[in-house]
């Protein structure tokens, strides 16, 4: 039996907790705080094709260093996954992987939209956790930009009761801005180019096709005002629309990017400091259901790369809740919020079976966040030099307790 003593709980009482285990162990929790198992419901461990930027191996640690006990990964992989044959060959090389550092970490995985391949979504939709659409393009080739197109993905998930996660961003803006901006450099143009009117026209769209058709939508990393304030209108006439933020858009804006550079892009792209405090407000008042990493690695010396070459995308999944618990030890949130957003509301929209995962967080030292200290096969963070705390001590799942200082 794991017997944790004098634990900090999420209602802030202290508690004596225990789970199932080989052999009796005491652990003294005077400094520690339990939390659930986190679930990061947007990671890109890039497998199969892209192993140079992430892999299980590196990424199961990292998620388990941040606390994170089930992910679910997107399918703009190479070849991406769109075909019965190529989802059941990434299942087998995720699980060789795993086995390989023998390490517990639960997974699901998200099914590419790709309007040739419309025809494999029956031969696997009970094996995802959702349909994955891309609205505006990033990392991968899977773009669908055609109404009629996301009528016809609509419609299928209707007919079999699936999930669709939406990458929002409209196309046609991106487009035309990037042709506009061709010449500039400045790293601050991929938040011009990637404007706010862009997220916030395709989520319009979202929400139509999904209080038409009825299907729960889950709109991927939401970073402005506009498109909180449509998702919580949906909400209030009932809509099943879902929303999604990133640590990014919370502890990141786009007057950094004369620091950040390359480490700065993602998409969609940092924001302002205003729709920062309006995602938190909205983060507070219940309006965002979840967060996400979007952990989405590249080379660093990609990211050095000028603006037109560099590639969208940060890590992320071993910062989140460090991020997280020193905003709570801030008083920006609550640890029911944090719980919330992190544990209980993936796992009703995901409709995850219950398990008794558990995290032991270390919540009185602090730490300088440096490249050197990321497990992530891209070994470097957006969040350099922040000094953090609420790193993971201990992580226990599937019967057993993982050591994160031994990782």
């Amino acid at each position: 039996m794991l017997t944790i003593t004098n634990i900090l709980m999420p209602d802030e009482t202290r508690q004596t907790i225990t789970r199932d285990y080989p052999e009796d162990l005491t652990i003294d929790g005077a400094d520690l705080l339990a939390l659930p198992g986190l679930i990061d419901p947007h990671v890109h461990f890039r497998v199969p094709g892209l192993e140079d930027k992430e892999d299980w191996q590196h990424a199961s640690v990292a998620a388990l260093k941040g606390g994170v006990t089930t992910v679910f990964d997107m399918p703009n992989t190479k070849p991406a996954t769109t075909t019965q044959e190529r989802l059941q060959n990434k299942f087998a090389i995720i699980d060789g992987q795993l086995a390989e550092v023998d390490l517990p970490l639960r997974y699901k995985l998200f099914f590419g939209a790709d309007k040739n391949q419309f025809h494999e979504i029956v031969k696997v939709k009970a094996d995802i956790a959702g349909i994955k659409v891309f609205m505006g393009a990033s990392t991968g080739d899977l773009l669908m930009d055609d109404e009629s197109s996301l009528h016809a993905v609509y419609a299928l998930a209707k007919a079999h009761g699936l999930l669709i996660a939406l990458h929002a961003e409209d196309e046609l803006i991106i487009r035309n801005n990037a042709a506009k901006y061709a010449d500039q450099t400045d790293f601050k143009y991929h938040s011009i180019i990637r404007e706010p009117q862009a997220a916030v026209k395709a989520v319009q769209l979202v929400i139509e096709l999904a209080e038409l058709y009825q299907v729960p939508s889950y709109i991927l990393h939401v970073s402005t005002q506009g498109e909180l304030d449509l998702v919580k209108a949906a909400k209030a006439r009932g809509v099943m629309v879902y929303i999604e933020t990133c640590p990014h858009y919370l502890f990141l804006d786009d007057s950094q990017y004369a620091n950040l550079n390359g480490r700065g892009k993602m998409n969609p792209p940092l924001r302002s400091k205003i729709d920062q405090d309006v995602l938190w407000h909205a983060l507070n008042e219940g309006v965002i259901d979840t967060i996400g990493s979007d952990h989405a690695p590249h080379q660093l010396n990609e990211k050095e790369q000028p603006l037109c070459k560099c590639p969208s995308g940060v890590p992320g999944i071993e910062t989140t809740l460090p991020l997280l618990i020193t905003a709570w030890r801030e008083n920006k949130l609550s640890l029911a919020k944090l719980v919330a957003l992190t544990h209980d509301n993936p796992q009703q929209i995901f409709n995850l079976p219950v398990n008794d995962d558990l995290v032991l967080v270390d919540i009185v030292n602090y730490r300088e966040l440096s490249d050197a200290q990321m497990a992530s096969k891209c070994h470097w963070t957006p969040f350099v030099g922040m000094n953090l705390t609420g790193f993971p001590r201990y992580v226990y799942t599937q019967q057993r307790l993982i050591d994160c200082r031994k990782l």
